[in-house]
C-alpha cells in the first residue's frame, strides 16, 4: 500500500475527496485501514478544513481604529490637618536611668497633647530605643560616656488653627530634651479633591481626542477604554518657627498654604470616517 502525503493547500478540498474515496475502498479489504481514515480526517481538521463544507482559507479580522490619549487633572486645596512628629530623649550614666528619664518625658508630652484636646487615636509611638554613647581620644581610644534613650511619636492634628499652640505646649512641657522631626500641613480627606481632579482629567482627555479627530478629518466614536494611573499629592512644605529675636513671646505658626491633588488617566476613543 502506498503512503499518502497531504499538504495544507488552497486545493485541499479536492485532495480530501480523493483521499476519502481511496480510504473507503481500502476499508472494504482491510478493517485495519480504519486507522488511515481517522488519521486523514484528523490531518484535514488540523489544516482548518471540514469535508463537505464551504471553507475559507484566510479570514481577515477587522482592524479597530481609534485614538489613545493621556491627560492629568489637578486641583489645589487647603490642607485640613497638620502632621507633628517629634522625639524625646535622655542621656544618663546607665541604660536603665536613661530609659526611665525618657519615659517621664514621653508621659509629659502625652499629657500636654491630651490637655490640648488631641485625640489619643491620633497619637502613635513610632520608635523606642536605648543605645550607648562613646567619646574618642586623639589616639582613637573609645570611652563609654553614657546611654541615650529616646521615644518618637507621630501626631495628627485635625484642628489646624490650634496646631502651633499644641506644638508650643509640648515644647514647654518637655523642655530642651525634645527634637521636632516633622511639622507640616497634610491632606486628610482627599475624596472631593480626587473627584474633581478625575473630572478635569476626563475633560482634558476628551478635548485632546476631539482635536485629533478634527485634524484627521474623522468623527470621534464611543469610548473604548479608560485607565487611571495614580493620585499624587505635593510634598508638604517644612514648618518655620517665628524669629527667635521676638523672645519668649514668639509663637509657632503653621501656614497651611495649598496642596495639589492630581490624577492621570489614559483613555481610548474609536474613530469613524463618517460613512
Amino acid at each position: 500500500m502506498r503512503r499518502l502525503q497531504v499538504l495544507c493547500t488552497p486545493n485541499l478540498r479536492a485532495v480530501a475527496g480523493l483521499i476519502s474515496e481511496k480510504v473507503v475502498f481500502i476499508m472494504i479489504k482491510n478493517k485495519l485501514s480504519l486507522l488511515l481514515f481517522v488519521a486523514s480526517i484528523a490531518l484535514l481538521s488540523g489544516c482548518g478544513f471540514s469535508v463537505g463544507e464551504n471553507n475559507t482559507w484566510d479570514v481577515t479580522q477587522p482592524i479597530e481604529t481609534g485614538v489613545t490619549v493621556e491627560a492629568t487633572g489637578s486641583v489645589k486645596v487647603t490642607p485640613d490637618g497638620v502632621q507633628f512628629n517629634f522625639s524625646v530623649f535622655a542621656v544618663e550614666s546607665t541604660s536603665r536611668s536613661a530609659s526611665q528619664r525618657a519615659g517621664v518625658l514621653a508621659s509629659q508630652a502625652r499629657e500636654s497633647l491630651d490637655n490640648s484636646g488631641v485625640d489619643s487615636k491620633d497619637i502613635s509611638t513610632q520608635n523606642v530605643s536605648v543605645y550607648p554613647e562613646y567619646s574618642y581620644s586623639q589616639e582613637g581610644a573609645q570611652k563609654l560616656t553614657g546611654f541615650r534613650a529616646s521615644q518618637s511619636f507621630a501626631v495628627t492634628m485635625r484642628e489646624t488653627k490650634n496646631a502651633g499652640e499644641v506644638v508650643d505646649e509640648v515644647v514647654r512641657a518637655v523642655g530642651t530634651d525634645l527634637t521636632i522631626d516633622t511639622l507640616a500641613p497634610i491632606l486628610l480627606d482627599t475624596k472631593d479633591a480626587a473627584d474633581q481632579a478625575r473630572e478635569n482629567a476626563i475633560k482634558l482627555a476628551k478635548k485632546k481626542a476631539e482635536d485629533y479627530a478634527k485634524l484627521l478629518n474623522v468623527k470621534l466614536g464611543p469610548v473604548i477604554s479608560v485607565r487611571e494611573f495614580a493620585t499624587s499629592n505635593v510634598v508638604p512644605q517644612p514648618w518655620l518657627r517665628a524669629d527667635v529675636s521676638a523672645g519668649e513671646a514668639a509663637k509657632t505658626v503653621v501656614d497651611l498654604g495649598t496642596q495639589e491633588v492630581s490624577i492621570t488617566i489614559e483613555a481610548r476613543w474609536a474613530l469613524s470616517n463618517g460613512n
